[in-house]
């Protein structure tokens, strides 16, 4: 892993790491190609600044090759309204955030949408993002704040309203690359007793609509899903958390048209009358910046 290597590398290690001869490491430094610095006359390259830079070398060499227009990651119902409303041009495939950020990484799009929690903290897609991106030149941004808790019918029969109250329902499953899985399973962990045996297996969803609609026809007693889904289904809805829904753009694209026209549509009336009426949402940050790369 890059990540094992020293803080700062020896011209022989760089030379090992680009595969090229010590001769030419001293020539790149030398004409200020190459970050480095000078430790008691010796030539010392920054892990980290090194592997941006030939992160940026690979970059710029693929400059010529464009990505799909496409939008990636988890399905958010305000998301998918504005990429049509907006008119920008961009299309989506939204198949979970661990997807979108593994798609994203192999250039199959040019931004993702994404809700992980991180392991360590209270917040959200830091980790998961930088864990892939942290020598790419991409910017996390936040979209929306959602509410999310569980989905049940109307009058909520089975009288669910915490983690434990899943125990013997079924509920409706996520696809293991959602973000909506990975929280999930961090609840049911953290409740204890053997909770994750005892509850049943109801239908596999692959995105919030698809959720709410295996409540509403009966064939899950309860799906951990959005409010604004619940609401569009006329279920009942019973909150868990706050969760941070951000993009992970790549930076070229974020100043590309189709990008910022997005963007200029969301911080349209019209999109805060839609994020309204929609229901758990909260976008007073949208546009919020929480992860630079390199």
């Amino acid at each position: 892993m890059m990540q094992d290597l020293p803080p700062y590398l020896t011209t022989r290690e760089l030379a090992d790491l680009i595969r090229v001869k010590e001769r030419k490491v001293y020539d790149l430094a030398a004409a200020g190609e190459v970050p480095h610095s000078r430790a008691t006359g010796k030539l010392l390259f920054p892990r980290d600044a090194v592997l941006a830079w030939i992160d940026r070398a690979g970059d710029a060499a693929d400059e010529g090759h464009e990505r799909p227009a496409v939008v990636l990651g988890s399905h958010d119902l305000l998301l998918e309204w504005a990429l049509r409303e907006s008119g920008c041009g961009l299309a989506s495939l939204f198949d979970g955030s661990l997807d979108g950020i593994e798609r994203l990484a192999r250039k199959e799009g040019v931004a993702a949408g994404v809700h992980v929690p991180d392991m360590e903290d209270e917040d959200w897609n830091i980790e998961a993002v930088s864990s892939q991106f942290a020598f790419k030149s991409v910017v996390l941004i936040e979209w929306a704040k959602r509410h999310r808790g569980f989905i049940v019918p109307s009058g909520n029969p089975a009288r669910i309203k915490t983690v434990a109250d899943l125990a013997g329902k079924r509920l409706a499953r996520r696809q293991q690359a959602a973000g909506t899985h990975v929280l999930l399973q961090k609840l049911v962990a953290a409740a204890g007793n053997n909770l994750e045996a005892a509850i049943v297996d109801g239908p596999t969803v692959r995105d919030e609509r698809e959720a709410a609609q295996a409540v509403f026809g009966g064939d899950a007693d309860v799906a951990f899903g959005l409010e604004s889904a619940a609401r569009q289904s006329r279920l009942d809805f019973v909150p868990v958390c706050t969760e941070r829904f951000d993009l992970v753009v790549l930076r070229r694209e974020y100043f590309e048209p189709a990008f910022q026209k997005l963007l200029a549509f969301a911080r349209s009336e019209a999109f805060a009358n839609k994020a309204e009426q929609l229901g758990g949402y909260d976008i007073s940050d949208l546009g919020k910046v929480h992860f630079n790369g390199y």
